[in-house]
């Protein structure tokens, strides 16, 4: 009986620990998404600096860990998810959002997360809405610039008007990337 016990008390415990050690998601920077926790003992933390970022966001991921899975037309794509956690931690980490200089330079398959509703239902044959737009308002809301690669959009036929209302267009992908390397950008692929 004493064992029985002793493993109920052990394990009751244990889940308290473990609940008092995790606590709510922080959203520091991007409001609602790529929630982040502080970590106490932490002694590797960003300054609070200017900070330049570029996400080079080429995947359409939804199933992360699983790329053979057929996408969730219903979920946000892990890379936007991700740009938001890079910016939350950074946030938990201390630095401001008028530090941080962010822009997302979206290529490849990534293109098609950039469509608003209606061109989202028609490409992919879905009833869905697009589930990347209230990351991208809170991403832009957060101060980040979204790009798109000129090329890209060319090779797809896909137009201006048929994308997220605050994306921008570059010539290329590759050609802002290069320059903004060379301004001082730390680059993070996705």
């Amino acid at each position: 009986m004493k064992p029985v016990l002793l493993v109920i008390v052990t394990l009751i415990f244990s889940i308290n620990f473990t609940s008092a050690q995790k606590a709510d998601a922080l959203h520091p920077i991007v409001k609602g998404f790529g929630g982040v926790y502080e970590i106490e003992d932490a002694v590797e933390i960003p300054e609070n600096k200017k900070t330049k970022i570029l996400v080079d966001l080429i995947k359409a991921e939804t199933n992360r860990g699983n790329p053979a899975a057929e996408p969730d037309f219903s979920k946000p794509i892990w890379g936007l998810i991700n740009t938001a956690r890079l910016l939350n931690l950074h946030g938990v980490g201390g630095v401001s959002k008028e530090n941080l200089e962010v822009i997302v330079v979206v290529h490849g398959t990534a293109v098609m997360s950039l469509f608003e509703d209606k061109s989202y239902q028609e490409f992919f044959e879905t009833k869905y809405d697009n589930p990347n737009l209230p990351i991208l308002d809170a991403l832009h809301e957060a101060g980040v610039r979204v790009v798109v690669c000129g090329q890209s959009l060319l090779a797809r036929d896909i137009k201006k008007d048929q994308l997220f209302e605050h994306t921008e267009i570059a010539l290329s992908a590759l050609t802002t990337i290069s320059k903004r390397v060379q301004e001082g950008y730390v680059v993070y692929n996705f």
